[in-house]
């Protein structure tokens, strides 16, 4: 894969790398990434919804009228579903709709969000993204000097405690670490910031 310049915390340019073509370099799989965001969402819907069928709704015990000569209907309650105050007809009721996904298409997922970033260019890399101190106004300085703005996922190689207390308050920015990628987060997000130091552990954590 081409060359990427390599940014410092000010914005500039520090030197080169590549990115792993393992990871960064294949095709994008269009029908996998559908497939896992469409689980991500299914597994968001809470699944609270929830209905009285005519077996749950009080009433209903009396045959409202006599079977035969009225020349009305047949019926036998009044909690059915066609009568006021009835039971509904295939009531909805609290379910899970989460499914599980094979652990081979959530990385060909991954792998493939990735790639599509680098293929549009959305890839930003930074030799080593640290702060001394919490500091959000800090942090916005510096996705403005690598020319990030927008949706943007910042990934470090580990949990650094500064930069995830100093980005949760700047709007559509998320970090996470590179053991623990999501496609979903990835595809949502316009620009990915990478620590320099991840890439090599995005590699050997998901290459394969």
């Amino acid at each position: 894969m081409a060359a990427i310049k390599v940014y410092n915390m000010a914005g500039e340019v520090a030197g080169e790398t590549t990115l792993p073509d393992a990871v960064f370099g294949i095709k994008p799989n269009k029908p996998a990434m559908y497939e896992v965001v469409k689980n991500h969402l299914a597994r968001l819907r809470q699944g609270t919804q929830s209905a009285l069928t005519r077996a749950e709704v009080s009433g209903g015990g009396k045959k409202p009228y006599r079977q035969k000569g009225t020349g009305r209907a047949r019926q036998g309650s009044t909690r059915v579903p066609q009568y006021t105050h009835g039971g509904v007809a295939f009531a909805p009721k609290p379910r899970d709709y989460g499914y599980v996904v094979n652990k081979k298409l959530r990385r060909l997922a991954l792998r493939s969000a990735l790639s599509e970033k680098a293929l549009r260019e959305s890839v930003v890399v930074v030799d080593n993204i640290e702060l001394q101190g919490v500091k959000t106004k800090d942090f916005a300085l510096f996705l403005s000097a690598v020319g990030v703005s927008g949706k943007a996922l910042v990934i470090t190689p580990e949990v650094r405690r500064n930069v995830v207390l100093s980005a949760r308050n700047i709007p559509k920015v998320r970090t996470t670490t590179a053991a623990l990628l999501s496609a979903c987060d990835i595809i949502d997000a316009g620009t990915i910031v990478v620590d320099m130091a991840a890439l090599p552990k995005i590699e050997e954590v998901y290459a394969r």
